[in-house]
């Protein structure tokens, strides 16, 4: 095999952390849609599958004329709420979330850019118009029961929302902003709508430079749209609405939400409930689990649950001791998943194609997988650990392959371009460990026998093994060394500390968590680098932390072999204290 170079980053890239603490993360609500919320949802779906980033691969059902191309009957994510406004308060009920968030977090969104452009606006327009708008009126719709659609794009951020409101008492309040579009600056009728034989304007409202939102009301529901491009053809302002769009909002209008049966999901009145799609779950990479629907956290009398939707059909179990069974004792956070052989096999084909990894290997790996993090390791270095269907070495030709192609950095003056794979026998297992250099690696260069040959200041061991037909794998040898002596009963096993009975996908030790986060904080901030957020982290993110760290283990158990019959199956999950 010819020596990589520097430029073939398509073929041999620096192993890189899947999560650079120094970037915050950038999956998160865009700033027009968080006035519709007025909530933060926290979410961390981390995983690491190997060394390579890797596009998703996942579908989307496009509408035919919008200009971003939504299918506005298939939302990403739904909130229903009798109290929108009171959202950010609820949250603060969970007893993990009233210890690590504070007041600014309720108060957040009261002072949003976006929310105070529109309020100005509002009361610009009634002032100039001489209209009897409430002062509070933002507040008041917000107060209102009301449900809130959101669509991703494709950066995987859930930046598009349609806000749904039942007006009320408001209804004759918001009348005159329709009489009031064709004089007025910022507020414009760009369409009509008909429902039931009334024409209902469609109206936009610029609230701040290249900011717009669309409203139109009919009789007691009001719909708010967080972007105009969301109804028209194109981003121009003067565009025409889409057909299939307009379509839909009438519907909407005419017969309120079905949003809730696209999530499996009556129509029932909830206090708060929150529902994620798989694409949302697992950052776009859902088509991956197709076993996992979604899931949905409410509030019902003062107290919140969480819920788990099944689809029928798919050939990874949810079972997952055996993935317990190898992980060492004292993880900081473990997650467990089905995979499905079938979606992979896009994946393993397209890396087949460019001579990286064995097709054949993706049938071997039709099995749940884990993903735990220790606080002795690092965030970017957790264990991997899942099954193959066979347990005779029979992959072991695929696996080194693989091994060989795809875990690599160049180094200039090493032979052949990269560190040669170590191939070794400890007890029954087979362990393959290459030297990659890394500035984010685990050991400093001068602790290698040939430091004069890294290129980086720092090198990982990357090291995978197979047991039987136990494959584990980590950027952190010394875990994947640790597991193999749980295997050989040396150490004890994560499955000692969860509850007997269920299925549990979820670990959290908050005090190893925090410590681990704790330490990533600080090694992302050197003091005499970046003085002003190290204290600013020291200040106000550390006590959090700390707080975070006074809670104790939680495990969240799935029923045991849960009936699916059919689509978005909802089961309970039970969240124990250990």
């Amino acid at each position: 095999m010819n020596a990589p170079t520097p430029s073939e980053s398509s073929v041999s890239t620096e192993i890189r952390p899947v999560l650079n603490p120094i970037t915050p993360a950038r999956r998160k609500l865009s700033s027009r849609a968080r006035w519709l919320l007025g909530l933060s949802v926290p979410l961390l779906v981390a995983s690491c599958m190997g060394v390579r980033a890797l596009q998703p691969l996942g579908e989307r059902t496009l509408a035919a004329h919008s200009a971003l191309q939504l299918d506005l009957t298939r939302p990403d994510a739904l909130i229903e709420s009798a109290h929108l406004a009171r959202l950010p308060r609820d949250l603060l009920k969970v007893p993990v979330l009233r210890d690590t968030l504070t007041e600014e977090f309720v108060f957040y969104y009261e002072g949003n850019a976006d929310r105070l452009g529109i309020t100005g606006a509002l009361r610009r327009i009634a002032f100039e118009h001489d209209l009897n708008l409430r002062d509070d009126l933002i507040n008041a719709l917000l107060d209102q029961p009301a449900e809130v659609a959101l669509w991703r794009t494709e950066d995987g951020k859930l930046t598009h929302a349609l806000l749904s409101i039942q007006r009320g008492k408001l209804a004759k309040l918001l009348q005159p902003l329709a009489e009031m579009a064709a004089p007025d600056t910022q507020l414009s009728k760009v369409g009509e709508l008909h429902v039931d034989g009334s024409a209902v304007p469609v109206l936009r409202l610029r609230y701040l430079p290249g900011r717009a939102i669309l409203l139109m009301a009919y009789a007691d529901r009001l719909l708010v749209l967080s972007s105009a491009e969301m109804l028209q053809e194109t981003a121009q302002a003067d565009s025409p609405l889409g057909a299939p769009e307009v379509a839909e909002l009438e519907k909407l209008l005419a017969d309120g939400s079905e949003f809730p049966a696209h999530f499996g999901l009556g129509k029932r009145r909830v206090e708060q409930r929150i529902t994620l799609n798989s694409q949302v779950l697992a950052l776009g990479y859902g088509q991956f689990i197709p076993q996992i629907a979604g899931l949905r956290v409410e509030l019902k009398r003062g107290n919140w649950s969480a819920h788990l939707a099944l689809n029928p059909g798919a050939a990874a179990p949810l079972a997952f001791g055996r993935l317990w069974q190898s992980m060492p004792m004292g993880a900081s956070a473990c997650a467990a998943a089905p995979l499905s052989a079938d979606a992979s096999a896009p994946l393993f084909a397209r890396l087949s194609a460019a001579d990286l990894l064995r097709s054949d290997l993706g049938a071997q790996l039709d099995q749940p997988l884990a993903l735990c993090w220790y606080g002795s390791s690092r965030l970017h270095t957790p264990l991997l650990v899942t099954h193959l269907r066979d347990a005779d070495g029979a992959a072991d030709g695929a696996l080194a392959q693989s091994f060989e192609r795809m875990v690599g950095a160049y180094e200039e003056k090493a032979q052949g371009g990269r560190f040669a794979v170590l191939r070794r026998q400890v007890g029954d297992a087979t362990v393959w460990t290459r030297v990659v250099g890394s500035s984010y690696g685990m050991y400093a260069a001068d602790s290698f026998n040939e430091p004069e040959a890294l290129t980086n200041s720092h090198y990982f061991r990357v090291s995978l093994a197979r047991r039987g037909d136990t494959l584990l794998f980590s950027l952190d040898d010394q875990l994947v060394t640790q597991a193999l002596a749980t295997l050989d009963s040396r150490f004890p096993s994560l499955k000692e500390q969860l509850p007997q009975s269920g299925e549990v996908p979820i670990y959290l030790a908050a005090d190893s968590l925090a410590t681990l986060l704790e330490k990533e904080s600080l090694a992302s901030l050197p003091a005499d680098v970046e003085a002003l957020f190290r204290n600013a982290a020291e200040s106000h993110l550390l006590p959090k932390l700390r707080a975070l760290g006074q809670h104790k283990r939680y495990a969240l158990a799935l029923p045991t072999k849960p009936q699916v019959d059919q689509e978005w199956t909802w089961v309970p999950l039970q969240w124990s204290e250990l």
